[in-house]
């Protein structure tokens, strides 16, 4: 009957996930916001994170200096607050992404980190949204697992380039069907961390010969090409000073908490090729996967499990680097009929930061299984799909 108020009942009230959820990005995005309003106040808390790092290649670079230089880097960081107990750090980025941290050196830590923070803030957003477009879920309740999950906001808060390398595999998937020379530019960004795509851009290599889709290629080369002339005329002298600071930064003494690490550290201190033992394991089952499903094979999906296998198994990878999981992670959550998974992915992602706030260090062996979980989350959450008819393709509500 016309003007009959809807029965109270069709009304659906938010479940444990949906709640579980709202908590996990209401409480991330809270300290987030707090942190970004009291950083440019001090420039203790600006200098105190990985941040400085950028910051001090950044003023390096805009004085023609060794951005890679032991004393003026120390002495720089030092300066901006970072606690010596942390040695003196450089930035391990291969020398074709100095030119990110360049615009740094023309700004004081402060503004310089505040500037910073909302960059990558801007990286996570907007690779979010281009998920939820590419899925047909743009707003989503589920796309706040991405915006609030620790990984990727820990980035936000201590200052680190895995953000940039996420927005590059976003974009990626998003142009690869119709733009694949701007999907193969945006490839450039994920070259800024190499070492967290060894099974992925294997298969990636594979996949373009056998498709012939040399415009990926090409667009990748042209960014390539044009980064390393920028980083030529603003350090010409880059990669020999970025081998020797390779050589002398004992990256190999650190514990990382990942597999590779764990697994060299363990049993054979001395034995570099137990660190990668992983990658190649990981490389050699995304050859034989992708080879079984080369006839079906599409990014948007299979892409996902072979990140998330990329991430497991790589040689180093921190826990601010897994917010790389984010797209499939996304994924899982969009296809999966299993409430109690979706409140376990948020209450998990809460439960890190909490850790965190707690004193629970990054370099915590704790960390170790992290990469291992989102992997197994992201096999139970795809096994148990939802019916065709409100899976992820379909569009959302």
């Amino acid at each position: 009957m016309a003007g009959t108020a809807q029965p109270l009942q069709s009304r659906k009230k938010p479940d444990f996930a949906e709640l579980s959820i709202v908590l996990a990005g209401g409480l991330a995005f809270s300290l987030t916001t707090l942190f970004l309003c009291v950083a440019p106040l001090t420039g203790k808390i600006a200098g105190a994170r990985d941040f400085v790092v950028y910051w001090a290649t950044g003023q390096q670079l805009a004085h023609h200096a060794n951005p890679y230089e032991t004393e003026a880097m120390g002495r720089l960081e030092r300066g901006a607050g970072l606690d010596p107990g942390y040695g003196i750090l450089y930035m391990r980025n291969p020398p074709w992404g100095l030119p990110i941290a360049l615009p740094l050196g023309l700004v004081g830590v402060r503004f310089g980190a505040l500037l910073w923070s909302l960059t990558l803030l801007g990286c996570l957003l907007l690779s979010v949204r281009i998920l939820g477009d590419l899925h047909g879920q743009p707003r989503s309740l589920l796309n706040w697992l991405g915006y609030s999950f620790a990984p990727a906001l820990m980035c936000v808060i201590i200052g680190q380039t895995s953000l940039f390398a996420l927005l590059g595999l976003a974009l990626f998937l998003r142009l690869l069907e119709r733009r694949p020379f701007l999907a193969g530019m945006a490839l450039w960004l994920c070259t800024l961390k190499p070492h967290l795509f060894l099974a992925f851009a294997l298969v990636l290599a594979i996949w373009i010969v056998l498709e012939r889709s040399y415009r990926v290629v090409l667009g990748l080369a042209v960014a390539l090409a044009a980064s390393l002339g920028l980083t030529w005329l603003i350090a010409p002298a880059a990669w020999t000073q970025y081998e020797h600071m390779i050589r002398i930064s004992g990256i190999e003494e650190q514990f990382i908490p990942c597999v590779g690490v764990a697994l060299r550290l363990w049993v054979n201190p001395q034995s570099r090729l137990l660190q990668y033992l992983p990658a190649i394991a990981g490389c050699t089952w995304g050859v034989v996967w992708y080879w079984r499903k080369r006839g079906s094979w599409d990014w948007k999906s299979d892409g996902n499990l072979l990140m998330l296998v990329s991430l497991a198994s790589a040689p180093y990878c921190w826990l601010f680097d897994q917010a790389l999981a984010i797209p499939a992670l996304l994924f899982g959550a969009y296809v999966t009929r299993s409430r109690v998974l979706l409140a376990a992915l948020a209450l998990g992602s809460v439960a890190i930061e909490a850790a965190l706030i707690m004193g629970v260090k990054l370099p915590s062996p704790l960390f170790v299984w992290t990469a291992p979980l989102w992997l197994c989350w992201y096999l139970l959450a795809t096994a148990l799909r939802k019916s065709p008819v409100s899976d992820a393709t379909a569009p959302a509500r």
